[in-house]
């Protein structure tokens, strides 16, 4: 932004065009280093605004627009006495090199500039006849145009001012970023930042302003020196040093938002730089303290917090308002602003546990009056939600953002009224209080109380799905929000690799043997994934990485990567190397697994809830069809944390490690047992008939009736419904006081067949749609020793493994032949088995086969020739080519395929009878 005004007093740029001695454009050698003459372009002239101060540098024609002060002195006859307080250099020392020995040593060392050198001196000559002398030396008053890294100036800045910048996320698409994607990340550029000629920017501070100053004299000293402009001022202090920065609240004019980035910035100050404009927040503080489920905040309507910092004397600059220009001195004055507490005490905040008084970590947020957040003095005070582009420990949920600690944390807060929250995990009751900070504030002390202790019942809880993390932030944020297991995972985009060098296949970080506590422990294993196929968390194996991490092109694996693995074979490795298993956020990408847990190598199925709205009815009832077919996979929940908009545990897995002392092992262990349930808040216990979750029970052929006990609890999240599901189905259901918070029942369930059960609970924050909350593992119930089986989901995942196979054979880009063939037999070995299932079922289905069984009718003779002239007649078209469907009405008739499984068959030869044609997967 332009930030001259038509009446700003403040600076005069003097006129000095009579002592400009040469022009830039007829510099040549002789004159000055070559590098100045191979960069003489960008040397500054005309009218120029340089941190907010106006200069009237030489002309820009052919005339004399510039003072070479090399050889002999140059006088300046100010035309009229000056009695101004600073006199505002734009000059630059030419380089000047030192003399370097054979072996590359320097002696003396001056460095780069040469520190403390004089370049020239300046001379103010008064009426009186007395004078005063400043030596201009380079790094202090004057320096070079180009420096080495860290070798800056004590006394100038380079002419461009620093500035507030957006991160490259931020930048509109249209828009070409023009910062790199990393220092995009500091939010703010730096003295200088896009030159590539330094002017540098010297206040001269006059000694005798009572005294009429009326000519400066300037004289070369070592070296040559570049003057291209003079401006005095009368302000007291350094224009180009600026004040801490303080908060002012803005009304605006309706429809106004404030931009103060880049060139269609509508907001800035001339003498400083506007650091961020945010809307003011309402919290609605009479909900929200001591509230265990407040809403989020709210921007309030044409209401904002604008941070910057400024020398005393700026103008606050505003495109399309009235005033455009505001003295910073009468900003308190106006309407429309209205300054904030600028004294900060240095307060350390303290969390302790109420039981035993001892320090806890914990999640925490701090505001002030005006709903701005404060940040601990080690955290960030604008966090960036984006996508892989935070290391800090903090969280953002939409416009309210908190700050991991350890327990104990420092804060510059404002005098007055200051709010925090602490929250840690879904057993400790959150705090929201009001603290009123004076001038003999040190210290805040905030307790949390464990309500729920479904820890000390042997239950742990765990997040098996993080990424991004260092093992360290990853253990603070675990013990923060009172996750005791943290699955760090390292993968793959692309060209891009997560968390490499963590992963050692040994080490649990936060165990006794690594020298934690033991109660919170960070694991990193490895997501391998492809995008067709589908994507597996391998946790906790040991030895050597898993690879490839991704593969199959992207947007996985780079370009011009093979299909090399299946999703299947990767399992198998985790299990051999004393891994454990987890199909990640399901059910997608919903492909290839469906084999791996057709074929036994998933451990466990894992609930994501992407936006925080709880467990998503899609990835249920994904789930509940194997359960339906007697896939007895358990729930594990996970976040697939990728941003700060993501907490650690925001949906997590609670197992019971009971009886047995808590490790990584013992954890595995838990999960493999499916005594788990999965929750974004709400705590349950689910029994039948004394069986925890994850339990087989059998029945007689007469069946029986289940006794069924449960319990829930929350501090979190209100809970409204609790929900028995039999095999996919609502059985039981009751609505509840969400403000109870505490809730135990039974029901009495009569069986007559093989089903499974879960626990199924709903909840609600305040004005949002109700969601599913928590969800049980299931407990099986078989009759007659006749394991669960639904044909019409059975189908569905035999669709899925005969997808997988299409893609392999069709689109993947393929690897060696072996490989090739291998991935296939892998494929086809689940299909045989699911497939020999529904024979065993006596299932009439509908598919696509994958495996040539013309043999499978060798008994029937008669009804071959009914088949070949059938094919032509059921073909369809799918979505890569024509494929053989084929109707199956199975039985007990058993034979075998060749591939070690047994098919039990009856035929009927009437109009049912089977039309079947399965091409060979790896012919």
């Amino acid at each position: 932004m332009n930030s001259m005004t038509p009446h700003d007093h403040r600076f005069v740029p003097l006129p000095i065009q009579a002592a400009y001695n040469w022009t830039i454009a007829s510099l040549g050698h002789g004159d000055c280093s070559d590098a100045v003459l191979t960069h003489k372009d960008k040397l500054l002239t005309g009218r120029q605004e340089l941190w907010g101060v106006p200069f009237m540098l030489g002309p820009q024609d052919g005339a004399n627009n510039v003072i070479l002060l090399k050889d002999q002195e140059v006088e300046l006859i100010l035309p009229q006495p000056l009695h101004d307080r600073q006199l505002l250099f734009v000059h630059a020392a030419d380089f000047k090199e030192s003399f370097t020995s054979p072996d590359g040593i320097i002696n003396p060392m001056m460095g780069t500039p040469r520190l403390g050198e004089t370049v020239c001196e300046y001379v103010l000559h008064y009426s009186d006849g007395t004078e005063a002398a400043f030596p201009i030396r380079r790094r202090y008053q004057i320096s070079e145009f180009q420096l080495k890294w860290g070798e800056n100036s004590f006394e100038s800045f380079p002419h461009i001012k620093p500035r507030t910048m957006v991160t490259n996320s931020d930048v509109l698409h249209k828009e070409a970023p023009a910062i790199p994607w990393g220092q995009s990340q500091l939010r703010t550029t730096f003295p200088g930042f896009g030159s590539g000629m330094h002017h540098w920017l010297y206040a001269l501070n006059n000694p005798h302003p009572d005294k009429e100053l009326i000519r400066l004299v300037m004289r070369p000293a070592d070296g040559t020196a570049f003057i291209f402009g003079i401006t005095r001022t009368s302000l007291a202090t350094n224009p180009f040093r600026w004040d801490a920065r303080r908060k002012a609240r803005y009304v605006s004019a309706p429809g106004f938002v404030p931009q103060p980035f880049g060139d269609n910035a509508n907001i800035g100050i001339d003498l400083g730089a506007i650091i961020s404009a945010a809307p003011a927040l309402e919290y609605n503080h009479a909900s929200w303290l001591d509230n265990p489920n407040p809403p989020l905040p709210a921007p309030k309507q044409h209401e904002w917090i604008v941070e910057y910092t400024a020398h005393p004397d700026a103008h606050l600059l505003i495109r399309g308002e009235s005033p455009a220009a505001i003295p910073l001195r009468e900003l308190s004055a106006s309407s429309e602003w209205s300054l904030m507490e600028h004294t900060l005490r240095r307060v350390t905040v303290r969390i302790t546990e109420q039981s035993s008084g001892s320090k806890v970590a914990a999640k925490i947020h701090v505001h002030g009056a005006f709903g701005e957040y404060i940040a601990p003095l080690n955290g960030h005070r604008l966090p960036n939600a984006h996508w892989f582009e935070d290391y800090g420990t903090e969280y953002v949920q939409d416009f309210h953002y908190s700050a991991y600690i350890d327990g104990e944390a420092e804060y510059k807060l404002p005098l007055g009224s200051v709010y925090i929250e602490v929250t840690k995990g879904f057993e400790i009751r959150p705090v929201r209080k009001h603290f009123t900070i004076t001038s003999e504030t040190n210290v805040i002390t905030i307790e949390l109380e464990r309500v729920l202790n479904w820890r000390h019942k042997g239950w742990v809880t765990a997040d098996t799905h993080v990424h991004f993390l260092s093992p360290q932030t990853a253990l603070l944020e675990g013990n923060a929000e009172g996750v005791n297991v943290v699955n760090l995972l390292t993968s793959q985009w692309g060209e891009m690799f997560s968390n490499l060098g963590d992963f050692d296949g040994k080490t649990t970080i936060g165990s006794r043997e690594n020298g934690g506590s033991g109660e919170y422990l960070v694991r990193v294993g490895t997501e391998n994934r492809q995008h067709v196929l589908g994507h597996i968390s391998l946790l906790g194996y040991e030895g050597k990485m898993i690879v490839p991490l991704c593969t199959g092109g992207p947007d996985e694996s780079g370009l011009g990567d093979p299909l090399e693995a299946t999703i299947t074979e990767w399992a198998r490795q985790c299990r051999e190397q004393n891994g454990l298993v987890v199909m990640p956020h399901l059910p997608n990408p919903r492909a290839e697994g469906a084999a791996a847990l057709v074929l036994g190598e998933i451990d466990a199925v894992e609930m994501c809830s992407f936006e925080n709205v709880g467990i998503n009815p899609y990835s249920l009832s994904d789930w509940y069809r194997y359960l339906n077919c007697g896939y007895h996979s358990p729930a594990v929940g996970g976040t697939d944390k990728m941003s700060q908009q993501t907490a650690v545990g925001t949906i997590r897995t609670y197992s019971l490690v009971r009886s047995v002392s808590f490790t990584y092992d013992t954890w595995m262990s838990s999960i493999r047992s499916g005594h788990t349930f999965v929750t974004l808040g709400p705590l349950l216990e689910f029994q039948i008939g004394g069986c925890v979750m994850g339990s087989l029970m059998q029945l007689p052929g007469s069946g029986g009736t289940l006794d069924i006990v449960w319990q829930v609890s929350s501090v979190t999240v209100p809970v409204t419904k609790i929900e028995l599901v039999v095999s996919g189905l609502l059985r039981e259901e009751i609505t509840v006081d969400p403000e109870v918070g505490q809730y135990a029942g039974h029901w009495s369930i009569p069986v007559k067949e093989s089903c499974w059960l879960a626990l199924r609970i709903r909840g609600k924050y305040h004005d949002q749609s109700e969601m599913i909350a928590a969800h049980s593992s299931a407990i099986t119930v078989i009759v007659d020793g006749k394991s669960c089986f639904k044909s019409t989901d059975a189908v569905t995942i035999l669709e899925q493994i005969e997808g997988s196979t299409a893609y392999i054979k069709t689109l993947a880009t393929r690897a060696d032949e072996q490989t090739y063939k291998r991935m296939l037999m892998t494929l086809t070995s689940a299909h045989r088995a699911l497939h020999n299932r529904m024979h065993q079922h006596g299932i009439l289905h509908q598919h696509s086969a994958v495996d040539q069984h013309d043999h499978h009718h060798h008994a029937i003779g008669r009804t071959m020739n009914h088949h070949a002239s059938q094919r032509s007649r059921i073909r369809r078209i799918s979505g890569y080519g024509i494929k053989n469907n084929s109707i199956h009405r199975h039985g007990g008739h058993k034979h075998d395929h060749g591939d070690g499984h047994e098919h039990h068959e009856h035929h009927s030869h009437g109009q049912d009878s089977s039309a079947h044609d399965d091409g060979d997967p790896i012919s």
